[in-house]
């Protein structure tokens, strides 16, 4: 009887104070509700002012002045002054005020606001760490606009840049450091580069030069820092094939560029960085083609607690073995503290927003993605969990890549487009659009990995009731060979085919689908009736049943990368869906020839799994 009565007091003790609240917030909104906005604007500034705990304000009163900064339309002088110092502050900035000027300030740099009467904005300065306010065109648009979160946002990249750790003296020197390491990286990206490397002899008609110069350049595409932005470089691009459905709407071409910022970090190790630039002058080049350096030893250094980074937008999934790669190239590990490891497929999901809405995987494992394609086809493509959790397929989103040296920067470049063009052909068949159970497909694909820079596709053949595979060789990011297998598949012309449309579309489905569209085309010709057609089915019928065909050097024709796909020569067919059987119904099929085998594991091309 106790506990009820106690009970029964503490709920109406409960509901008294929530009463008692809400009274409280009644009486608050009529005491306010005749208060203007400058007046609660005060009030808030000086309950923050006056904080319990002087070492930090109190950020309930913070984050109810942000909301009213963000919500209040900036159209004085004061609005104006209040929206910049809330920005100064969110970067950790200092903020000063003389008359109509703001200066919103840092160790190394400081920004200058010039504003007029009615709230505009008059001019907007970068001045760096001694020397002179230069005009900033991109901040002063951004402020005209009143796109202030655009304008925090490139802040934000600009502290970053400047915001060196250590005392005055090593930041001073380490800004000196990073000044020299891009004169460098400027007089790289204008020297000529060997035709090794561009390939130039077999570039095709419609290849795009900027596109050209951004993957197959020494040091891509670069942009010169300026006060207000850092250094830049674009190292890849990729184009996505035109694909139109109800549920997906893609350009005829969509360009992705990969960049990185470069600028320096904090290290636990000391390295030696240079002080002057380390290319002599006039610039020379070794045989090979490369930059000659002068040795760090030969020319003024320092050893500081840092090294330069290449701070990657975005952030790249990447396997393990290439992280180790990038590591041994600048002879500086990259932090794993932070780094989440998991297959590839699963990275490469989580990084798109199509497949966090669309993407289902079964049992934790098997990853299925459906992907349309123009004239209402669909294609399904099954990537299963067990065989992408070796650890060979295990990589992390890194976001960084440390070095102390100008000479590191083309070899890291060339790694990271490696593994960008691997992620791009992964990415083309599990972004699209993600398993959707309900939808009907007319075909299957199992994709499965057979070495690090490589993976097959098995399918079921449109010409008859068999499997074939599809091997994909990735040997370097401008080095992509396709081999099918599969009885009277040997013939060398159809794979150059294929390796011509994945070089020029990226994608996985638009290959398929050019596959697809040759293989039914043959099977017209053989069925067709005349001379010609019988004479061809009888050399088909002396074929070998199956030749396997590799290029391991990359000898095939290499297109641009950002050249444009004709839509109607990837058209496939629409058929029934068939049910993906084991991959060993084809080895019978594929060891008919053990000459030659693509798998250096697998002796007569069987597949180990």
């Amino acid at each position: 009887m106790k506990v009820e009565t106690f009970c029964q007091i503490s709920k109406s003790g409960t509901g008294f104070q929530e009463q008692a609240m809400k009274s409280k917030i009644s009486d608050l909104h009529l005491k306010f509700a005749e208060k203007t906005w400058k007046e609660t604007f005060q009030l808030v500034r000086r309950c923050m002012d006056r904080p319990k705990d002087a070492s930090k304000p109190c950020e309930p009163l913070v984050r109810s002045l942000e909301r009213l900064q963000e919500v209040v339309n900036v159209s004085s002088m004061n609005t104006m002054k209040s929206r910049l110092e809330m920005i100064a502050k969110q970067q950790g900035m200092g903020f000063h005020i003389t008359e109509a000027t703001c200066y919103l300030t840092a160790d190394l740099f400081y920004l200058e606001v010039v504003l007029l009467p009615c709230g505009g904005v008059e001019d907007v300065k970068v001045a760096p760490h001694g020397g002179s306010p230069v005009p900033s065109e991109s901040f002063l648009q951004l402020l005209r606009l009143k796109h202030f979160v655009e304008f925090s946002m490139k802040l934000a990249v600009l502290f970053t840049q400047y915001n060196i750790p250590g005392d005055n003296e090593i930041k001073l020197k380490l800004f000196a450091s990073l000044h020299f390491l891009a004169k460098d990286l400027e007089q790289m990206s204008h020297l000529p580069i060997p035709n090794a490397n561009l390939e130039s002899a077999q570039l095709p008609v419609d290849s795009d030069p900027q596109g050209d110069k951004i993957n197959k350049g020494r040091i891509g595409c670069l942009i010169a820092g300026k006060e207000d932005c850092p250094m830049s470089i674009q190292f890849y691009v990729t184009q996505t094939a035109g694909m139109k459905t109800p549920d997906l709407q893609i350009t005829d071409k969509e360009s992705i560029v990969q960049a990185a910022l470069v600028t320096v970090a904090v290290s636990d190790v000391t390295h030696k960085l240079q002080m002057a630039s380390v290319i002599p002058q006039p610039p020379q080049l070794d045989p090979q083609g490369s930059p000659v350096f002068l040795p760090l030893s030969d020319s003024p250094y320092e050893m500081l607690p840092a090294c330069f980074l290449l701070k990657l937008q975005p952030a790249i999934p990447i396997l393990l073995s290439f992280v180790n790669k990038l590591s041994q190239v600048a002879d500086v590990a990259i932090p794993d503290v932070d780094l989440q490891w998991a297959p590839l497929p699963k990275l490469l999901m989580s990084r798109s927003p199509s497949a966090k809405i669309h993407g289902e995987i079964l049992d934790e494992q098997d990853t299925i993605c459906t992907v349309p394609l123009p004239g209402g086809v669909m294609h399904r493509y099954i990537l299963p969990g067990a065989a992408w959790e070796v650890p060979g397929q295990r990589g992390a989103v890194v976001d960084s890549i440390p070095f102390t040296h100008p000479a590191h920067v083309p070899p890291l470049l060339e790694l990271l487009r490696h593994q960008c063009a691997i992620n791009t052909l992964l990415r083309s068949c599990i972004t699209s659009l993600c398993a959707r159970t309900a939808l009907a497909c007319d075909h299957h694909f199992e994709v499965l990995p057979e070495s690090e820079t490589s993976f097959s596709v098995t399918f079921h053949r449109p010409d008859t009731d068999s499997l074939a595979v599809l091997l994909v060789n990735v040997s370097a990011s401008h080095r992509i060979t396709c081999t099918l297998f599969g009885a009277g598949l040997g013939e060398p012309s159809l794979g150059e085919l294929l390796s011509t449309v994945m070089k020029k579309s990226m994608s996985i489905p638009v290959t398929l689908r050019a596959l697809y569209n040759k293989l039914e085309e043959i099977t017209s010709a053989r069925h067709a009736p005349g001379p010609a057609a019988t004479a061809e089915a009888e050399n088909d019928h002396s074929a070998p049943s199956c030749t396997a065909v590799t290029d391991s050097n990359g000898a095939l024709t290499t297109l641009s990368q950002s050249a444009a796909v004709p839509e109607d020569s990837f058209s496939v067919s629409s058929s029934a869906c068939y049910a993906m059987s084991a991959k060993s119904e084809l080895l019978p099929e594929i060891n008919t020839s053990p000459a030659v085998s693509p798998y250096p594991f697998a002796p007569g091309g069987v597949f180990l799994h």
